[in-house]
């Protein structure tokens, strides 16, 4: 690492995504593995003759569903203790290369009555041996997003259903490996999309679906938050507790790919709005980038007093602010923006453009059934008369559990009443990889002067016959909330 810190992959590691989060990763370049442009049109080409359709797909009902968690910072700490609340969950496996990471959960798991999950640490290939465990159903990967696809395939190949966290894939041949591995398996690959479980983005859905705002026929959404200080944190302790990427994960993503490098938080809730595979697909894009203003000259600035920097002066960093345009086959558009280096107000957008109205989220939540903006007593009304029942179910309680202010834990209730009751997932195998996809397909995009590309269609042609999923729980819904309980002197590893 002290050597060259780019050089970061020669095997296998892993440790929990998010702030304090990453691991020492080492070997090959992350313009080598994962962002290199060349190659990209001859997947972007390829054809697929589906195995088998997961869209759509239930699996055989667990009752139980036994819980191995590989990465344990800021989301995998967080998961392990929402899926505490959840009725049927046994965590049986925790990951990671920082011991301490590990103690934090089993604390936490002690506190609250549970058993002590079985500890997966030590070096860089050790996550392989806790997806291999015969006891384990599903596996949660929170690692650097790197490391993504190769852990949630090893997992699948051995039996196992995954939840990944975003992006679920780097590349598009990634993508295509996940879309080939859940065919092949029949296991279940959802990418942890928390912002397609918000209450508004679940409240607009409902009103799409029950078709108030006409044909929606344009979306909006974005990823703007400033992660400037974040990216360029030096780690101080193995717990990573001071909100820095382990091994400057995130940074080295950003010094070395320019497009939009996380789109689905936008792009998933429009994507679920508008059927996208489910009656419709993603077609082609066109992205542009700014050039960078911000983060060469923190680089220039933190390097005059500590030499740990110096090793970036070469880095051609991401463009600060990037626009990518989507157009689909029925001929609707969407925007997905991206920026985490320059100062502004936090932004997911969320904006959708109907033919009988329209909403938006950022920075007020506003609806038009026609012409007009809602008052703020009829918006009361919306609430009221539209509230999907999965809010009405589990929402209150998700406030109080947390995770971005409920929703991670919707996310996860749901996940876990669709495994235990044997439905299909809200979001599949092809969600992930198409939605992942945007990244490296808007870097192409930027590389070439804005020129339009296609995005794949990983569902092999079934995105015309695919049925939207459900969210008013029509069947399911049957899994219990435990009670929340106050753990004392509990070892908390998340950073907001």
């Amino acid at each position: 690492m002290k050597s060259n810190r780019r050089d970061f992959l020669k095997s296998a590691t892993f440790a929990g995504a998010g702030a304090m989060t990453g691991s020492l990763i080492s070997g090959c370049s992350y313009r080598e593995t994962g962002s290199s442009l060349a190659g990209i049109l001859e997947a972007v080409k390829k054809t697929h003759s589906q195995k088998f359709n997961m869209s759509g797909y239930a699996a055989p009902a667990l009752p139980v569903v036994r819980t191995g968690f590989i990465g344990l910072g800021d989301r995998g700490s967080g998961a392990v203790e929402r899926l505490s609340y959840i009725e049927g969950v046994e965590i049986k496996a925790l990951g990671d290369l920082r011991t301490a990471a590990i103690a934090g959960s089993q604390k936490y798991l002690a506190g609250i009555g549970r058993r002590a999950a079985q500890e997966f640490s030590g070096d860089d290939t050790v996550w392989r041996k806790l997806a291999e465990l015969p006891d384990i159903d599903l596996i949660y990967i929170c690692t650097p997003w790197v490391l993504h696809t190769q852990m949630a395939v090893y997992a699948m190949e051995n039996g196992k259903h995954v939840v990944c966290e975003v992006p679920i894939a780097r590349t598009i041949d990634e993508a295509w490996q996940l879309v080939e591995t859940s065919e092949k398996t029949k296991k279940h690959c959802m990418m942890l999309e928390n912002c397609c479980y918000d209450f508004f983005e679940l409240l607009t859905l409902n009103m799409a679906r029950q078709g108030m705002f006409g044909d929606i026929i344009h979306g909006e959404g974005a990823y703007i938050h400033n992660l400037l200080g974040m990216n360029f944190a030096k780690p101080r302790d193995e717990r990573q507790s001071d909100g820095a990427y382990t091994g400057m994960w995130r940074l080295k993503e950003n010094a070395t790919r320019n497009g939009n490098l996380y789109p689905t938080h936008g792009l998933g809730p429009i994507c679920q709005v508008m059927n996208i595979n489910r009656g419709d697909r993603m077609e082609y894009l066109s992205s542009v980038s700014t050039n960078d203003f911000t983060m060469a000259s923190r680089e220039t600035e933190l390097v005059a007093s500590d030499p740990y920097y110096a090793e970036w002066k070469d880095s051609k960093f991401r463009g600060n602010f990037n626009t990518t345009i989507i157009r689909t086959a029925l001929g609707k558009s969407i925007m997905v923006q991206h920026d985490v280096s320059s100062e502004q107000p936090y932004s997911r957008i969320h904006l959708l453009k109907g033919t009988k109205g329209s909403a938006v989220k950022y920075p007020n939540q506003l609806i038009a059934l026609g012409e007009r903006w809602l008052k703020e007593e009829d918006m009361v009304n919306i609430w009221a008369e539209h509230t999907p029942e999965i809010i009405k179910r589990v929402g209150e309680m998700a406030r109080k559990v947390g995770g971005h202010g409920g929703m991670d834990f919707i996310m996860d209730w749901r996940m876990i009443d669709c495994l235990r009751n044997g439905l299909p997932l809200d979001q599949d195998v092809y969600d992930g990889a198409a939605w992942s996809s945007i990244a490296p397909l808007s870097e192409w995009s930027v590389a070439n002067r804005s020129q339009s590309i296609e995005v794949p269609d990983y569902t092999g042609g079934s995105w015309k016959t695919n049925k939207p999923h459900g969210i008013n729980l029509e069947t399911g819904g049957t899994t219990q909330v435990l009670e929340v309980k106050e753990v004392e002197e509990v070892t908390q590893l998340n950073v907001k």
